[in-house]
């Protein structure tokens, strides 16, 4: 009886790894989730930092650059989804497209920023970015305005890897804002396409 029991509980157990190994899905890889920062936005005597975003057109149509931004303290405050069409360039002020309608109301003068690559839905537009279809595509930028002397500089957006626990938040997070916020916490996505 015990020699049944142990060949039943590892052939259960090899069905179970051999059935998680299928369900298994690859990840986007790079370039599908960009993180970056901002800092002394809408602080007097500073200049205004952009965020610029590009579909170098390797996924072969326009995509959706899906947009995060939070506070200090790790709270949503807006989100958005901005189209892009294949080389276009989108270019985003933080002080009026991305910090200007907080779900809070309180102006942020620090935080982060994050950009999911996904696919447009089926009508060739973005959909409130609440449902992602993540796409290894999207190159973004930023400009940082340093806090001695408020010195502009600019560097690539980081790649980082958008597990399915942080797609998930992200959209819950954000659906959020759209059932609740009655138009605040709702970014707009500036320039360019």
């Amino acid at each position: 009886m015990t020699r049944i029991t142990v060949a039943v509980v590892c052939t259960l157990a090899l069905a179970l790894c051999a059935g998680s190994a299928w369900a298994t899905t690859t990840p986007p890889g790079p370039d599908t989730l960009k993180v970056d920062y901002f800092a002394n936005a809408n602080t007097a005597g500073a200049p205004d930092a952009t965020v610029r975003v590009t579909n170098p057109g390797t996924s072969g149509g326009n995509l959706c650059a899906a947009i995060y931004v939070f506070d200090v303290n790790e709270e949503m405050s807006e989100c958005c989804n901005c189209r892009l069409t294949p080389d276009g360039l989108r270019t985003l002020s933080v002080n009026t497209n991305l910090t200007a309608n907080p779900l809070t109301g309180v102006i942020l003068t620090t935080g982060v920023i994050k950009i999911v690559s996904t696919t447009t839905n089926a009508g060739g537009t973005c959909s409130p970015p609440t449902s992602l279809n993540p796409i290894a595509a999207v190159r973004a930028w930023a400009t940082h305005i340093q806090n001695s002397n408020f010195t502009v500089t600019e560097t690539p957006s980081q790649d980082a890897t958008l597990s399915a626990t942080e797609q998930t938040n992200l959209q819950i997070q954000c659906a959020a804002i759209h059932d609740v916020g009655s138009g605040a916490g709702i970014c707009s996505c500036g320039t360019g396409e």
